[in-house]
Formats: C-alpha cells, sequence, structure tokens
C-alpha cells in the first residue's frame, strides 16, 4: 500500500499553500496540514508538520532554550510551495502492508490525529 496527499492548508490560517506569504521568508515558521489517504481506496487523515528556517529556530532556541525537532521541517527559506513539494514526494514514496503501518511512518513525520490514540 503507497500513501497518497490529497489536500494541504496552513494551520496559521487556514490558507492554500500557494496563497501562504511569510512576514519574513528567511526567518519564519508555519504550520501545514498534511491530509493523507491510501493511494488505491477511500479514507484520510491528516499529519501537522512545522516548517520553518534555520533563522526562526536559533531565535526559537535562544529566546526559549532547547527545542525537540518532532514534527519539524527545516527549510533555508520559508517556501509553503516548495516544503510540500518536498513533503509530497517523501511521503508517496512510502510503503507498507497495510494503513496502520503506513499512518505510523507518517507520524515520523508529521503530528497523526490519532498518534496516542488507543482503541
Amino acid at each position: 500500500m503507497r500513501a497518497a496527499l490529497r489536500e494541504t492548508y496552513t494551520l496559521d490560517d487556514g490558507a492554500e499553500i500557494g496563497a501562504y506569504s511569510a512576514d519574513d521568508p528567511s526567518s519564519g515558521g508555519a504550520w501545514v496540514r498534511l491530509v493523507v489517504g491510501p493511494a488505491d481506496g477511500p479514507g484520510e487523515e491528516s499529519f501537522d508538520v512545522f516548517v520553518c528556517t534555520p533563522a526562526w529556530l536559533q531565535e526559537s532556541v535562544s529566546d526559549s532554550g532547547p527545542q525537540i525537532g518532532r514534527h519539524l521541517l527545516v527549510v533555508e527559506t520559508l517556501d509553503l510551495t516548495a516544503a510540500v513539494a518536498f513533503l509530497r514526494q517523501h511521503v508517496e514514496s512510502l510503503e507498507a502492508a497495510d494503513w496502520r503501518g503506513l499512518a505510523e511512518q507518517l507520524a515520523r513525520i508529521g503530528h497523526w490525529e490519532f498518534e496516542d490514540h488507543t482503541p
């Protein structure tokens, strides 16, 4: 089974990725929601990734101390179109025997809406 990235948008303002404009692309960060499902069937779940620049991360560490980099994508400049293209390529290259296995791999990239959920 393979994954298909079906939809993306920012969590900051719900804007479409192509319409997002950072105040300072060299020092910024934004949450992006990836809506992903099985490539060969219905269903989808969300995975949230924080996309930021090294300058944003450095400022955050200076202000708040050490940061844990889970669900984080570091990019040179805050260009969400380019970041999503990178994420799409990675997400759609993943493969697993079933959706659960695929979702667990995706949860290494972004915060899965069902992460830590016990059935």
